[in-house]
């Protein structure tokens, strides 16, 4: 975590305070203590959260936490939480197993959800359109640069034509 010298917003100061507020929930559920990951807000993409097990870490996505603040504090950071009390509890185990699902009802008391809800649009990859001989196509940025580069080519699952650029 931060250290009390570091200029932090609002919005990272409230994820701090869940992160801190789920930690204790679990301490008391279990009556032990559980050490306190390092966070991050460096993560990109359509993915809210992520826990790192071995290295006891948090990350997460600023964009959606800022457009969507309310479900993020209520719902992802115990989500993120879980996994790694999962981890110190029993070690490797299926990520959205039993386990975690427990830890999500019995100490947090959310339905154990897999997958967040929010819209996306604003941080979806740009993608470019490519027709085949019965549908219209979406490549990623990636895929695009390898057709443009001769690197790649793509064949429809449906009909099996090339993909060709619109």
């Amino acid at each position: 975590m931060p250290s009390s010298a570091d200029p932090i917003d609002p919005l990272h100061r409230a994820l701090l305070a869940r992160i801190e507020s789920c930690y204790r929930q679990a301490e008391s559920h279990f009556d032990r203590t559980f050490p306190r990951p390092a966070v991050s807000l460096r993560m990109r993409g359509q993915s809210a959260g992520a826990a790192h097990l071995q290295d006891n870490r948090l990350r997460f996505n600023p964009v959606l936490l800022a457009e969507n603040p309310d479900a993020f504090l209520t719902e992802v950071v115990p989500h993120e939480v879980a996994h790694l009390l999962v981890w110190h509890c029993h070690g490797r185990v299926a990520p959205h197993g039993a386990q975690w699902q427990s830890m999500m009802r019995d100490v947090f008391g959310l339905v154990p959800r897999t997958r967040h809800q929010f819209d996306v649009a604003s941080v979806a990859p740009k993608t470019y359109a490519y027709r085949c001989q019965c549908q219209e196509h979406q490549l990623t940025v990636r895929r695009h640069n390898k057709v443009s580069r001769g690197q790649a080519r793509y064949l429809c699952r449906g009909c099996g034509a090339a993909l060709k650029p619109v």
